[in-house]
């Protein structure tokens, strides 16, 4: 029997919707997937206090499996500190968390290509 390619899908989030910024939501939807695109499971992963770029996410991520991080605003550290941990960014996404997940799946969105630089603060990571 051949062992499925599960891959994760990382979400930062309000309730059910995608927070609009990386370093201040509530919690990560963490959402696993065959390989087939399908939703096999999801689970929560609370976020850490303190600036996105500047915690240890990236690492507990990455940790766990998360190659994939659709977002909403986000900072180019913040942006860079997932890469460098393994993790692409999507960034502009909005809405209902797991209707993000299944259109992302389907190929119909893509990264903005737009960072945040409204912070009062410098996340360089």
């Amino acid at each position: 029997m051949q062992k499925e390619n599960n891959m994760k899908i990382a979400v930062p989030s309000k309730g059910s919707e995608v927070d609009n910024h990386f370093g201040h939501c509530d919690h990560f939807q963490v959402f696993t997937i065959s390989d087939t695109k399908e939703i096999i499971s999801n689970e929560r992963v609370d976020s850490p206090v303190g600036c996105g770029c500047k915690s240890n996410i990236a690492q507990t991520l990455s940790g766990s499996g998360v190659s994939v991080m659709l977002a909403g605003n986000m900072g180019d550290g913040a942006v860079r500190v997932l890469q460098n941990n393994g993790i692409s960014v999507v960034r502009g996404c909005a809405g209902d968390i797991e209707t993000v997940v299944r259109k992302w799946l389907e190929g119909s969105v893509l990264d903005s290509g737009l960072g945040c630089s409204s912070h009062d603060h410098n996340c360089e990571g």
